[in-house]
């Protein structure tokens, strides 16, 4: 009886292995380097982290990055957090989009944003880089700007000069209080954008 199941479950694993459509990467971007753990600019990997440990995904060292896998409503949504530092992480996603065989249009990339104030979420299908060195790489590598992001803004509280402080900086007790529900809606975003479409998500939890 066993054997008679073999044949359906390989047929199964295939058809989803072939199936571009239910397959996405969402790549948070940070910095790996535990000097950078807590800090502003390591969001998307909080945020990817948090995704990982409510649906069942367990992060494994690979190469240029970490990587889990969790499912969705039929979706493999596969996780990515770039080990390439975030001015190159353009090499990574680029790297996962081919091995993984996901479309363009399949990837969501997450970063914070100065530009937006703290708690903010903004996905786009497209757009500049806006000055983020992880966007601008991933534009140079892909060769195009056209792939979806969410940013999620940190707010721009620092003196003229100390942007870079900022950035790298750690998340303030104020902040921290806010920041699970600010995390648990981006994780909504996400999974609204791999099961109802980039355009629907954006009418729902653009700010």
């Amino acid at each position: 009886m066993i054997t008679n199941w073999i044949p359906q479950l390989f047929k199964r694993e295939v058809q989803e292995e072939i199936d571009p459509d239910m397959k996405f990467l969402i790549a948070g971007l940070g910095n790996m380097h535990p000097d950078y753990d807590g800090t502003r600019h390591n969001v998307g990997f909080e945020l990817v982290d948090l995704l990982a440990q409510e649906n069942r995904g367990t992060f494994k060292n690979d190469t240029l990055g970490d990587v889990a896998l969790i499912k969705h409503r039929g979706r493999h949504i596969h996780l990515l957090k770039p080990s390439t530092y975030m001015n190159r992480s353009g090499k990574s996603v680029r790297f996962w989009m081919q091995k993984l065989k996901i479309p363009i249009a399949n990837v969501l990339v997450v970063v914070d944003d100065i530009n937006l104030d703290f708690g903010t979420l903004r996905m786009r299908g497209k757009g500049a880089d806006g000055g983020h060195n992880g966007l601008k790489d991933i534009q140079q590598m892909l060769g195009t700007n056209k792939y979806a992001r969410l940013r999620i803004g940190i707010g721009d509280n620092f003196s003229k000069g100390r942007q870079v402080d900022y950035v790298l900086g750690k998340w303030t007790d104020g902040e921290l209080d806010r920041l699970g529900e600010i995390l648990t809606k981006s994780g909504e975003a996400v999974l609204s954008f791999c099961s109802i479409g980039l355009s629907h998500t954006m009418n729902k939890f653009n700010s």
